[in-house]
């Protein structure tokens, strides 16, 4: 894995986490007890902060940035970062599925149990309310429910297992 301190801040990593072999974790990155971070993934904290709640994912080839003096970007727990997915500067709640591919941009708000569909474009300022999202730009295809909290959360549960596998 490469951790890279820059502009005096290093990355933490909490307890009983992975962080695969060529995962890139870069200045103001602070990651929460029992996440995963997969193969390809980069956490780029040179410009803003990146905070990662417990029990989170960030997925193969994901990337997280921020931007300047703008917009840092916070996960909350139990939140999946699908393959390949940008989250950019955005605020996302707890029990939420970033999808594959999707993008979500500078100052979104994401919800608490909110899917955003693999490949949707969540754009910049957007502030969503529970449910599911697809789309270019991203619309709501469904409201929430607590099945589809259900839904994001056991998939961040899934990953808890998945991790094991690599740690043990």
């Amino acid at each position: 894995m490469i951790i890279k301190t820059l502009n005096g801040k290093t990355p933490v990593v909490g307890e009983n986490t992975f962080v695969a072999d060529n995962a890139a974790l870069i200045g103001d990155v602070t990651i929460g007890n029992g996440c995963s971070i997969w193969y390809g993934a980069v956490l780029r904290g040179d410009v803003s902060a990146i905070r990662i709640g417990n029990f989170s994912n960030v997925q193969d080839g994901a990337s997280l940035h921020g931007t300047l003096g703008s917009s840092e970007t916070v996960l909350g727990e139990y939140v999946s970062v699908g393959h390949n997915a940008v989250v950019h500067g955005a605020r996302i709640g707890n029990d939420v599925l970033i999808g594959m591919g999707a993008v979500v941009m500078d100052n979104a708000i994401i919800p608490d149990g909110t899917v955003i569909a693999a490949g949707a474009v969540v754009l910049a300022n957007s502030v969503l309310e529970p449910g599911i999202y697809a789309g270019v730009p991203a619309k709501k295809v469904k409201d929430g429910s607590d099945r589809i909290r259900k839904m994001a959360h056991d998939n961040a549960a899934g990953y808890l297992e998945y991790k094991g596998w690599y740690i043990d």
